[in-house]
């Protein structure tokens, strides 16, 4: 039977992963946008996800996996990382070609979109859990910090899926079960406490591997396909200064760490 110090932790833990995952539908912000507005935005939304993915990555997650030092085994994951999402799109591409070409084809990038954004939010819901474990404090403060992180990531994350050929109704529903890993995150620290600290080691990294891999193989060249027939320098600049804003709004989330 859990005591009141332990009802605690799981209640603060399982209402803070509850609303970081309810955060994903920030996306339906878009919706009320006229479609060709909307056919604009989007690939500013890809360029704002790319952004984030690599500030994310090169920001976060492999600091976070090196603070023991740049070993050669959070390298070796960062490779495994990408080896994997490279199989995966190998296998998600595959399937697409042998199911024939629907009304509403989806894109495999906007697939291994989905699965890297499952993984990052699962670590989140191990952060947010363990964080809690060690002082309500110290939790308290790891979730706004994942909240702030996560509303650019999941509008980028819904313009993605948008872009990649979902119905918005699906993009809505699967970006919101990706978020709710994070719930499935914060139960299993929860419930393996001890046994459970030693995993973060190994899928932070893997994770980077797989946002790097999505960021520069699928979202980067999505963004210089959209310019292929005809090149405009304005746009292609916006592009880049929303790309930039990613990376720009990742390193203002370090400073509200450091606090």
């Amino acid at each position: 039977m859990l005591g009141q110090w332990e009802l605690g932790v799981w209640s603060y833990t399982l209402l803070s992963v509850i609303v970081v995952s309810l955060i994903s539908f920030v996306g339906v912000i878009t919706l009320s946008m006229k479609k060709k507005v909307l056919e604009k935005v989007l690939i500013l939304l890809v360029s704002l996800s790319a952004g984030v993915l690599l500030g994310d990555v090169f920001l976060h997650l492999i600091p976070e996996a090196s603070q023991g030092g740049l070993d050669l085994q959070v390298s070796l994951m960062i490779l495994v990382g990408i080896v994997v999402f490279f199989i995966l799109e190998k296998i998600v591409c595959w399937r697409h070609c042998h199911v024939g070409h629907p009304k509403h084809q989806v894109h495999p990038y906007a697939v291994m979109n989905l699965i890297g954004d499952g993984l990052h939010n699962f670590i989140d819901g191990l952060v947010i859990a363990g964080s809690y474990l060690v002082d309500i404090r110290l939790g308290i403060a790891t979730t706004v910090a994942v909240l702030l992180h996560e509303i650019p990531q999941e509008i980028g994350d819904f313009g993605v899926l948008l872009h990649g050929g979902f119905k918005k109704s699906k993009a809505i529903m699967f970006n919101f079960l990706t978020a709710f890993t994070a719930v499935i995150g914060a139960v299993v620290a929860l419930v393996m406490s001890q046994s459970v600290m030693a995993l973060p080691a190994y899928i932070i990294p893997f994770t980077a591997g797989g946002f790097i891999y999505i960021a520069a193989s699928d979202l980067i060249p999505q963004i210089h396909h959209h310019h292929k027939k005809s090149v405009k320098v304005r746009e292609s600049l916006l592009e880049l200064l929303v790309f930039v804003f990613g990376i720009a709004l990742m390193y203002g989330l370090l400073f509200l760490e450091l606090a």
